[in-house]
């Protein structure tokens, strides 16, 4: 039996692939019978499945981070006054504030914390620190994501033990940065992931991405592709009688939500399509709210809103019922998306998906054969390759079954628990072979 300690940032209240995924795994770890210890950053967790069991000191709090990283009088405040701001009802509260932070502060804070002991918020990591310490010994710690690095170097040395980081999705949020944070951000992500034994990024793709991007090519690296839990899902039902088109993830622009309702107004200029609906599911922010109000109003202007609906932050039990009511499934994020766990939800619940040419989707859609590609960035292969579903309901349900097959041949959340032990061995091993060969 392994102790494991992970890190893990929330997101409160809102629908986080990335949070689904680190939750899922900690169960997982759990379930081959290891002790589990999550340490949350920032927010609160969410999770949209069963209760976690989550240590409930949130460290580097939203607030306090925030306050430290704009001034020094924040630096001395004795841990009562920041416990004021670590209150889990204030953190949810400024969860919902998306946008409350320019781009520019967003790239200083990015900064600091990769800096660790010499960023802004070194008291927060001395907190950290202490608290570590005072647990029972670790074998191995998780990062939850690239932006976690700074963390790296000071664990290892406070507590000696080997340290993994799951690479997913950093990059589409640090090339968005302004410079010269932008340059400064991956600099040091480079350096600091030299303090790490192994990284593990999400797909072939993303390692690839990842390894240039950081130049270290030689450096330990063993992707694990994303699992998802199964339960839940239960047999396969038949499509609705009549076609739906379904979207779920964040309801904004980079996962292009709306080429989604473009491509729906052009299929329902097709008369084939008079009866299709479109509903569309996932988090929205209040950022996110003048985008959706925008798409709402094209929608009004065609007539068309009254056959599309929105259902923001499901459960897991109406996620899954949302999905199962599909007969398509399509996010066309205008990234290059690590990997993307809504597609294998999608493909979970028998539902075909329609994915762009980048990104993790092809490594995807190549081991399932659940859905079709279309060129990135051109509308018309997109409405085609959406019709062409469409239009197929019979192909499209063998589609959906081979998905779901393959889903839970190779993506289920025990296959991606065994690859990550297996890291952890390995890891472990390592560590011990270098302390020995030390003494």
């Amino acid at each position: 039996m392994m102790r494991i300690l992970q890190i893990i940032p929330g997101t409160a209240n809102f629908y986080c692939g990335s949070c689904i995924r680190d939750t899922a795994l900690a169960r997982g770890l759990k379930t081959f019978g290891h002790d589990v210890v999550i340490a949350p950053m920032y927010l609160p967790l969410y999770s949209d499945e069963q209760e976690i069991d989550v240590n409930h000191t949130i460290f580097f709090g939203g607030i306090n981070v925030y306050l430290q990283q704009k001034s020094n009088i924040f630096h001395t405040t004795p841990r009562w006054f920041d416990r004021w701001f670590d209150a889990e009802w204030l953190l949810k509260a400024s969860a919902k504030k998306a946008d409350m932070t320019k781009a520019s502060e967003l790239g200083e804070m990015t900064v600091s914390m990769l800096k660790g002991e010499e960023g802004r918020q070194a008291k927060e990591l001395k907190r950290l620190l202490a608290w570590l310490k005072e647990q029972e010994p670790f074998d191995v710690a998780l990062l939850s994501n690239g932006m976690l690095l700074g963390l790296a170097g000071p664990i290892k040395t406070a507590l000696n033990i080997p340290i993994a980081c799951t690479l997913q999705g950093e990059d589409a949020f640090l090339d968005a940065l302004l410079e010269p944070y932008r340059t400064e951000v991956w600099r040091l992500l480079s350096s600091q992931a030299r303090n790490v034994d192994a990284l593990i990024p999400v797909s072939h793709y993303y390692a690839e991405v990842l390894q240039k991007k950081l130049h270290l090519a030689s450096h330990p690296c063993f992707t694990v592709q994303n699992g998802i839990t199964l339960d839940g899902y239960g047999e396969l039902e038949s499509p609705p009688a009549v076609p739906v088109l379904g979207y779920l993830a964040r309801m904004c622009k980079m996962k292009g939500l709306d080429t989604l309702v473009e491509a729906f107004i052009r299929l329902k200029q097709n008369p084939e399509f008079q009866s299709l609906t479109l509903k569309i599911a996932g988090s929205k922010t209040n950022a996110d709210e003048p985008f959706v109000r925008d798409l709402e109003n094209r929608l009004r202007e065609r007539q068309l809103l009254d056959q599309v609906s929105f259902h923001p932050n499901l459960t897991r039990d109406a996620k899954i019922q949302f999905l199962k009511s599909l007969s398509v499934f399509s996010v066309p994020a205008t990234y290059g998306e690590s990997f993307g766990l809504y597609v294998l939800e999608a493909m979970a619940a028998g539902v075909p998906v329609v994915q762009p040419r980048h990104g993790g989707f092809p490594e995807i859609l190549e081991r399932t054969n659940g859905g079709v590609l279309f060129a990135a960035d051109q509308m018309d292969s997109y409405v085609a390759a959406l019709a062409n579903v469409l239009s197929d309901p019979q192909a499209a349900r063998r589609m959906g079954e081979q998905g779901r097959k393959a889903v839970y041949e190779n993506f289920s959340l025990e296959r991606m628990t065994r690859d990550i032990l297996r890291v952890f061995e390995r890891i472990r091993s390592s560590h011990s072979a270098h302390q020995t060969g030390g003494e």
